[in-house]
C-alpha cells in the first residue's frame, strides 16, 4: 500500500487510478510528472478534458463521437451511404478508418449482447440501426463485431431482423483472429479482412 505525505498528492493519485488500466503506481508516476510540468502544460491538459466533456457528443446518425450533431463521416458526400458497417464501439471506427479500405458509413452499437454482463438488446443501439434500414436506401450491411460468442450472437440477432430488408449482409473475413478485438488487429490484416468480406448467410447460416 502506498503511503502519502500530501493529501493533495494522494487525492490526485486516487482520481487518476480510477482510469481503466491505470494502477496506483502508474497513477503516482503520472501525478509526479504533472507536479514537475509547468502550469501552461497542466492547464492545456485540464482545458482539453473540460472541452471533452463540454463539447464532445454522439453523432445522431451513427453514434460515432463527434464535435457536432452529425459526424464528418456521415456528412461526407463521397462516402457510400448505402453501405453501413456495424461495429461495437468508437475504437473500431478508428481502427477501420486507419486501413483506408472502407468507404461506407458506420453504426456504433455501444457493445454486444452479453447476458452475463447484463447487456441485452435494449442496452444497445439496435433499434436505431433497424430504423436506419427501414428508412430505405441501404444496400449492404457489414457486420464487423468481435469474433467472440457475444459478437456472433449479436451478429445473428441483427441478421434475423434485417435479412429481408437489404440485398447484402456481409461479415469481415476471419483474417482477424477468433476472440480478437478489431482495435488490436494490425491495419494490413484488418484492411484485408474488410476487402475479403463474405456473405454472412454462407458463413453462419447455411453450415
Amino acid at each position: 500500500m502506498l503511503e502519502f505525505f500530501s493529501k493533495h498528492l494522494e487525492n490526485a493519485v486516487n482520481e487518476i487510478a480510477k482510469l481503466p488500466g491505470i494502477g496506483k503506481r502508474t497513477a503516482l508516476r503520472l501525478t509526479l510528472h504533472l507536479v514537475k510540468a509547468d502550469k501552461i502544460e497542466v492547464a492545456a491538459l485540464t482545458t482539453a478534458i473540460d472541452n471533452l466533456k463540454e463539447h464532445l457528443c454522439y453523432c445522431k446518425n451513427c453514434f460515432n463521437l463527434s464535435d457536432k450533431d452529425v459526424c464528418d463521416i456521415c456528412e461526407n458526400p463521397k462516402r457510400d451511404h448505402a453501405m453501413i458497417c456495424v461495429v461495437q464501439d468508437i475504437r473500431d471506427v478508428i481502427a477501420i478508418e486507419n486501413t483506408n479500405q472502407y468507404t461506407g458509413v458506420y453504426h456504433v452499437l455501444g457493445g454486444v449482447i452479453s447476458p452475463m454482463d447484463g447487456i441485452g438488446i435494449n442496452q444497445l443501439r439496435l433499434q436505431e440501426l433497424f430504423d436506419r434500414i427501414d428508412a430505405g436506401g441501404v444496400r449492404e450491411v457489414v457486420l464487423a463485431l468481435p469474433a467472440t460468442v457475444e459478437g456472433d450472437t449479436t451478429n445473428f440477432y441483427i441478421y434475423k431482423n434485417i435479412k429481408d430488408k437489404v440485398s447484402e449482409i456481409t461479415t469481415i473475413a476471419r483474417g482477424v483472429g477468433i476472440g480478437e478485438e478489431l482495435e488490436y488487429a494490425d491495419e494490413v490484416t484488418l484492411g484485408r479482412s474488410l476487402m475479403g468480406r463474405t456473405s454472412f448467410e454462407s458463413v453462419y447460416v447455411k453450415r
